[in-house]
């Protein structure tokens, strides 16, 4: 499959353009505790970039439907580049409410990679096998961000900086979202027209997609309130490294995750394997109820970044077979949202709770249950659709 034309460099610089993604939370926090703001704040601004990155991601999935991907892609790189490249100056010297008009700003112009490599899979893979295969590995290579980033953020700010680690979360997206744009299946790319017909073949909205997009957001109070509840850890112990560690092992569940999910074809309906993928979700973050130590913790939170890959591409298979001709790229972008929504609200919680050491590590859990909870609810409405396939 990577000896496919062009996959390799989307793919490759998708997740180097998306790399802000992993490095932007632990970077804003340890940026705003430099300037003298505190854990909380720094999970405000971490909110709002997750928060204002996911509320933008479906217009420019319909304008990258309309007018393709390259017109969104590169003056959105640019535009997030430069914001965050100056929010250390800009920031530090003009308080904390221009620190909160740049990072949502560079969190509305963060450009959709994730949605429009998923959109470009079809045309870049035929064969219903390989692409399972590529959609699990791109699932499961989205980890590497949060495995690199968090990391790479927490040692440029340890060695040299919090505004270092900000100035190349910028270089990196920029010349990642360039690689892909520039690409020709990117550049070239238009979305297949809408069928025609009645407003029910065009209409993207449904109660099983609807119910899918509400429980992601359980998954992605998971994953915003572990940032958070690393930083503060890492804070109470005295190990700033924990704060880029944790997150990056349970990104590596998140890798190896997908290299086992991918490697063969599974049983059941894409709609059972979900349920099975979110119970396994929730069990990893049951560990986490008893306050381990940070060494402990480092290493259960592996396995609910395992389970988190096959969340995420039986999330894009539902998404896929649920959604008409023509919509996918805003289809994607709407999962994007969700999660991305959840995110925030999980990190603007655990800031406020990162005092509270039990309630802050129960967050995870809490949002795993929410997400199972609204999926078996809706169990019957999400009976397989007419293109579900295992």
């Amino acid at each position: 499959m990577l000896g496919t034309p062009h996959v390799g460099r989307l793919l490759g610089g998708t997740l180097l353009g998306r790399l802000p993604s992993g490095m932007a939370p632990v970077a804003l926090v340890l940026w705003a505790i430099s300037a003298g703001h505190s854990i909380a704040f720094g999970g405000l601004l971490c909110a709002l970039y997750g928060l204002a990155s996911a509320l933008a991601q479906p217009v420019k999935g319909r304008l990258m439907d309309r007018h393709g991907q390259y017109a969104v892609h590169v003056p959105c790189a640019l535009l997030t580049a430069a914001l965050l490249a100056t929010l250390p100056l800009t920031g530090l010297y003009g308080g904390p409410v221009l620190a909160l008009a740049l990072v949502t700003a560079a969190g509305l112009t963060t450009p959709a990679l994730e949605a429009g490599l998923r959109s470009l899979w079809p045309s870049l893979i035929r064969d219903r096998r390989l692409r399972h295969t590529a959609l699990a590995l791109d699932a499961g290579a989205q980890g590497l961000l949060y495995i690199a980033g968090p990391l790479l953020a927490a040692a440029l700010a340890s060695a040299y900086s919090p505004a270092a680690a900000l100035a190349c979360t910028a270089a990196l997206g920029l010349v990642g979202t360039l690689t892909v744009a520039t690409a020709p299946p990117s550049r070239h790319w238009l979305a297949t027209p809408t069928t025609a017909g009645g407003g029910s073949a065009r209409r993207l909205a449904s109660g099983p997609l609807i119910a899918l997009f509400v429980a992601l957001s359980g998954i992605g109070a998971a994953i915003g309130a572990l940032n958070v509840w690393a930083v503060a850890m890492a804070d109470t112990h005295r190990q700033v490294m924990l704060s880029g560690l944790i997150p990056a092992v349970f990104s590596t569940g998140v890798f190896l995750g997908g290299l086992v999910y991918g490697h063969r074809t599974w049983p059941g309906t894409t709609t059972r394997q979900l349920h099975c993928a979110v119970t396994g979700f929730l069990a990893g973050w049951l560990p986490l109820l008893a306050v381990p130590g940070p060494h402990v913790a480092a290493v259960a939170v592996l396995v609910p970044g395992v389970f988190l890959t096959v969340v995420v591409a039986c999330a894009y298979m539902r998404t896929d077979a649920l959604t008409p001709t023509g919509r996918t790229s805003e289809a994607y972008a709407w999962l994007i949202l969700s999660i991305g929504v959840g995110q925030a609200a999980g990190t603007a919680l655990a800031g406020h709770l990162a005092d509270h050491p039990w309630a802050s590590a129960a967050l995870p859990a809490i949002g795993a249950v929410f997400a199972l909870t609204v999926l078996l609810l809706a169990a019957p409405a999400n009976a397989p659709a007419r293109r579900d396939h295992a």
